[in-house]
């Protein structure tokens, strides 16, 4: 294991430390102390590296990430894990606005709750939040799956296309083009697995599936009210 103290080195001499570590390499646990809400901290990762950030981060950490298993022991500011390509991105705490925004892949795990416009045009991310989340959560989802184990804030999956959301609590207000949709078995199993990757202790057959009623694919003036 690797210490590197942010306060001592800097935002920019950490990332650039990890960015520049083959991916062949033994040393893969890599541990940030004092993060002190600093923002970027450990984008762009481009190796199958542990990286463990001991404290609360600010915008952007894990932004980009690929291949890295990141642990956030503490709370998270705004786009964690931001355009993600492949790994892991796990937040102990709550995560603020657009968590997995845009993100092409990996997981996503918010232990508490996340604010509003999670999952914000994923697109093949899997997000799964122990608690709830806000406003306008995957809005122009277009692939991957949202996991809410607590409830959903309004216009829930607004002009989604083909993400995939579940919710166990309640979800009141949906969005534009967004419904609620049969949960058959190979769901149950997708969720099943997420859940077991995410190290959440729940039931699927307790969640409800929402998704695109596609109507908005192409404009149509029978619809337009709903744009």
């Amino acid at each position: 294991m690797h210490e590197l103290d942010l306060k001592a080195l800097g935002v920019t001499a950490i990332n650039q430390k990890l960015y520049h570590i083959p991916k062949d390499t033994n040393e893969r646990h890599w541990v940030i102390r004092n993060p002190m809400g600093q923002h970027a901290i450990a984008c762009g990762v481009d190796a199958p590296l542990l990286i463990d950030i001991m404290g609360h981060v600010g915008f952007y950490c894990g932004g980009m990430n690929k291949e890295a298993e990141i642990t956030i022991h503490g709370h998270a500011g705004v786009g964690v894990a931001e355009n993600m390509m492949s790994g892991i991105v796990w937040v102990k705490g709550n995560a603020s606005e657009s968590a997995g925004a845009t993100a092409n892949g990996g997981l996503l795990v918010i232990e508490g709750d996340a604010s509003s416009r999670c999952g914000i045009s994923m697109k093949g991310v899997d997000i799964v939040v122990g608690g709830s989340v806000g406003h306008m959560s995957a809005f122009m989802a277009q692939r991957g799956n949202l996991v809410v184990c607590g409830d959903a804030g309004e216009a829930l999956g607004d002009s989604i296309y083909e993400a995939r959301l579940y919710v166990k609590g309640r979800a009141d207000n949906l969005g534009s083009d967004c419904i609620e949709k049969e949960m058959r078995e190979e769901h149950l199993e997708d969720l099943a697995k997420l859940l077991d990757r995410a190290k959440m202790k729940h039931r699927p057959q307790d969640f409800r599936r929402y998704g695109s009623a596609r109507k908005l694919y192409n404009f149509n003036v029978d619809h337009a009210d709903a744009y």
